[in-house]
């Protein structure tokens, strides 16, 4: 076409809990529809492809996490030393809110939010030989899209990810996203920033669609990476229910807020019956307090009753944990531990959920609370977070113990029972009291193995 430059774009992914990045397939189906040349390349599976960089006129990297994020950043430093004339851009969660350091290494664009229609437009504007270095498109946008059905014809192929454990049996997993955002305010969290109470869907055709064609790649499991599956029921129903009729041996897993498990239980019978054999769910703590500052709308007694909710209706629920914040006392962390143990949830809790220290980045609403000062420390760029520190150090030393445990332990292929039982003893003996036995169920668990997939994650 005369006036429209030939643009080659590479899109990154370093790093997103072992599944194949919808944010890479997406963004390639909106740009090569208008005719782009893409690359895509996640390098948490595969290495850097040197001559597509150099060749590449605009680099983007996929970052939806904190730990993408850091390793985006050394990535980064790399292109720029391979291809000095690429553009840099940065799209997803983490985007925006690390867009002042982003820019400083050279980013030219950001994009949070509903980043596929901004890259677009960013693309269109080099195609027609614009030469500003300035951003037009918002570095936030919640726009409305209609979606297009990703493109991952070169992504590695889904048995390389992460799989679907459930005793000896083994099914290959596919991952797609119905929403973006949250309804919900939760202090500590990345998404809030952002999308500030307000999400997003997918529609329900392209998420069919992109299902389809994984189930083609030989998905037998589908991995729905929703903040939260019920922020829209009317939505998220539908869908499975249009999914189970389709492809009725295809099981599936969820995200769900303990308060939308509670408020919507009537469903949860909905979700078993169309597939759903996990529900993954930000418990964080175990302790009232600390779950008011982080205003997480549910207590203790809440999330035990979401727990029998979910026993009741044949679902697992495997909570997730912010193990060691400045709230949260020594002896509130071995509470945390015998709850797990007394409610039958050992093998549900991935043993790295209690080794995880609160993260702070920048623009956090945790930097609001007046109970934080006290610990806060300064901005730390390379680890792109605020430094805080624990009133007692014994629960710093432990912090950085439990982390060592957890990853020794995983290198040597121990058990989610035995990493908790070093956790117990590394606890009682920083309590400088003898480690009682670790506490017997209060209920009995369901004794059909617990479903897990079998790559450990970070935040």
């Amino acid at each position: 076409m005369p006036g429209v430059l030939t643009v080659r774009v590479v899109l990154l992914a370093t790093y997103e809990m072992g599944r194949q990045p919808f944010g890479l397939a997406s963004p390639a189906a909106w740009l090569r529809q208008a005719g782009v040349a893409v690359t895509c390349q996640d390098l948490s599976r595969s290495r850097l492809d040197r001559e597509a960089v150099l060749s590449a006129d605009l680099v983007a990297f996929y970052v939806p996490m904190h730990t993408a994020t850091r390793i985006a950043v050394e990535v980064a430093k790399h292109v720029k030393t391979l291809n000095p004339q690429a553009r840099l851009a940065f799209y997803g969660l983490y985007a925006p809110m690390n867009s002042a350091l982003l820019r400083d290494l050279g980013a030219g664009a950001v994009f949070g939010g509903e980043f596929e229609a901004g890259l677009l437009r960013l693309v269109q504007r080099l195609q027609a030989g614009t030469q500003d270095e300035a951003q037009v498109e918002a570095p936030i946008s919640l726009e409305r899209q209609q979606f297009r059905v990703p493109d991952r014809r070169d992504l590695p192929p889904l048995p390389v990810y992460a799989q679907l454990r459930t005793g000896d049996q083994s099914r290959v997993v596919g991952y797609t996203e119905a929403s973006r955002g949250c309804k919900h305010l939760c202090r500590h969290c990345p998404i809030v920033p952002v999308y500030e109470g307000r999400f997003r869907v997918v529609q329900k055709e392209v998420v069919l669609q992109d299902v389809r064609q994984q189930v083609v790649a030989g998905a037998e499991h589908i991995t729905f990476g929703d903040p939260d599956f019920f922020n829209g029921v009317g939505h998220a129903l539908p869908l499975v229910r249009a999914l189970h009729r389709e492809f009725p041996q295809l099981t599936y897993d969820v995200t769900i807020k303990i308060e939308h498990l509670l408020q919507h239980a009537q469903h949860l019978p909905t979700l078993r019956q169309t597939g759903c054999v996990m529900v993954t769910s930000a418990v964080e703590s175990v302790q009232d307090d600390v779950l008011r500052l982080l205003d997480k709308g549910h207590t203790r007694e809440d999330f035990l009753a979401a727990l029998a909710l979910c026993r009741q209706a044949g679902i697992c629920l495997n909570p997730t944990f912010v193990a060691f914040m400045p709230w949260v006392s020594l002896a509130d962390y071995i509470d945390l531990l015998a709850d797990i143990a007394s409610q039958g949830l050992i093998d549900h809790v991935a043993p790295i959920q209690l080794a995880m220290r609160l993260l702070i980045p920048d623009g956090s609403k945790l930097l609001e609370l007046l109970e934080l000062r006290p610990s806060l420390r300064e901005f730390d760029a390379d680890a792109l977070s605020y430094r805080w520190e624990h009133p007692d150090p014994r629960m710093d030393a432990l912090c950085s113990e439990a982390l060592q445990l957890v990853q020794n332990g995983e290198a040597e292929g121990a058990s989610r029972p035995d990493l908790f039982g070093r956790l117990w003893h590394a606890a009682h003996k920083a309590a400088q009291i003898p480690p009682p036995s670790i506490p017997a169920p209060a209920v009995t668990p369901p004794r059909a193995p617990v479903p897990y997939l079998d790559e450990p994650w970070y935040c």
